[in-house]
């Protein structure tokens, strides 16, 4: 390791609700003689008040979290640090959630699953001013980039569906009819290539338009 980048080891900040996972992280950066932890938070709001002390180069931002979740917390870092470079944390490698992270100004996307390998090859990159989307992540956003998206109604229905709500149930939730929810299924179901209501919600759920 040269000896500029150990005199300007690249701040981490860790944003996580796990304390195991954030203790992980933690013993993997110091590790490195080119990298700091500048802070370790356990939600999106924390992280954006601790951020100006942190002053970190690099934020690797959970997805799920209480509160402010990692796609809000992405964009007011963002808009506020543009020259800091966020890593999303995730579990899922659904491309809804991918491209909403990318969107709101991730320069990176890592598996939690992958992180014993990809962790601190992924933090370099970010740091360079690359990208880092593993190639599951990227064949996803490819397979379904010509599609169409649903939209913000269809998305509110899919997820009252896989609460277990009858259509009539969604009706009545919603203020629409119980044709209207049909016709919202019908439009779902061709949108995501399925042909029932639980291979929606399964579907769904796997590219990241809603959780369960």
């Amino acid at each position: 390791m040269d000896n500029s980048m150990t005199a300007n080891p690249i701040r981490v900040m860790i944003v996580d609700d796990h304390p195991m996972l954030r203790d992980g992280v933690v013993g993997s950066i110091k590790r490195q003689p080119d990298m700091i932890v500048a802070a370790e938070v356990g939600d999106g709001a924390a992280a954006i008040a601790a951020i100006d002390q942190a002053n970190p180069d690099v934020v690797l931002m959970d997805l799920q979290m209480p509160g402010i979740d990692g796609v809000e917390a992405i964009q007011t870092i963002s808009r506020k640090h543009p020259k800091v470079r966020i890593l999303v944390l995730t579990t899922y490698f659904g491309d809804a959630k991918a491209l909403r992270a990318l969107k709101a100004g991730a320069s990176g996307y890592l598996l939690k699953s992958a992180m014993r390998t990809d962790l601190i090859e992924a933090i370099r990159s970010v740091h360079s001013g690359g990208r880092h989307i593993p190639p599951e992540v990227a064949a996803q956003i490819a397979v379904h980039a010509i599609g169409e998206a649903p939209t913000e109604r269809e998305i509110e229905i899919l997820a009252l569906v896989a609460a277990g709500n009858p259509n009539k149930q969604i009706a009545r939730r919603l203020g629409i009819s119980e044709d209207t929810v049909k016709a919202h299924l019908k439009r779902i179901f061709a949108k995501l290539g399925v042909a029932d209501r639980t291979h929606a919600v399964t579907v769904a759920a796997k590219r990241g338009i809603i959780e369960l």
